[in-house]
């Protein structure tokens, strides 16, 4: 006899790469404060001491987000360089940093994620290394190089790290609330309050922070490049 139309499809089996790919979809949809073993477990449909054979407790989770992080981002980067022989390295390095941050606006909790993280994800080492070896391409020295990774910063993989980051309880950066304080106390920072006021984002242009658009983003990176040029010369 066959098997009937009421067979279980049998159950993927838990590993690591299937517990971090749901432990992405719950952050995405709810926010990095809803990731816990517990819930983890309840979304993959098993007990959350089985989780600690693969991922071990709620730090080893995170440090494995941040590297599934660093490995879309390495994804991405493959991509846009595939389309890109013969490019000079302003180029290159431009379509790999938006690269990057297409990564971040998919997964807006990262930036804080990895600004958090104690160890260095698997993989970074690796990326960074490509963007020297294009600036090397490029006619650079590591002195130059050098420099360049520090006027990069965060930017390289993709935001903005901001000096101030009001957050709602939900662990999300709170822009109306900070307006609102910011506007309490326009008569003490005049010119901070009219800067605030005059740079509103336009509602199509993607922002992952409080001050962190695409607009500001890639004027930045522009701006950056610009000064590598004279730099070089």
């Amino acid at each position: 006899m066959g098997a009937g139309l009421g067979a279980r499809k049998p159950r993927e089996p838990l590993s690591r790469e299937r517990a971090l790919a749901a432990a992405i979809a719950l952050v995405d949809a709810e926010g990095l404060a809803a990731l816990t073993m517990r819930r983890l477990a309840a979304e993959l449909g098993v007990e959350a001491m089985s989780l600690y054979h693969h991922l071990p407790g709620k730090q080893g989770l995170l440090d494995g987000l941040a590297e599934a992080v660093i490995a879309e981002i390495h994804a991405a980067v493959a991509a846009v360089d595939s389309t890109l022989e013969g490019a000079d390295w302003r180029n290159r390095l431009r379509q790999r940093f938006l690269a990057a941050r297409a990564v971040m606006l998919r997964h807006p909790w990262a930036p804080a994620l990895l600004g958090s993280r104690p160890t260095i994800p698997t993989g970074l080492y690796t990326y960074y290394d490509g963007i020297i070896a294009t600036l090397r391409d490029g006619g650079f020295s590591y002195r130059i190089a050098h420099r360049a990774l520090h006027a990069f910063g965060s930017l390289a993989l993709g935001f903005a790290q901001e000096v101030f980051r009001p957050a709602s309880a939900g662990g999300q950066t709170d822009v109306e609330a900070a307006e609102e304080e910011l506007a309490a106390m326009a008569a003490q920072l005049p010119h901070l309050t009219a800067m605030v006021a005059a740079e509103v984002h336009a509602a199509e242009d993607p922002t992952l922070g409080w001050c962190d658009s695409q607009v500001e983003f890639e004027f930045t990176l522009d701006l950056l490049f610009d000064g590598l040029d004279q730099a070089r010369d």
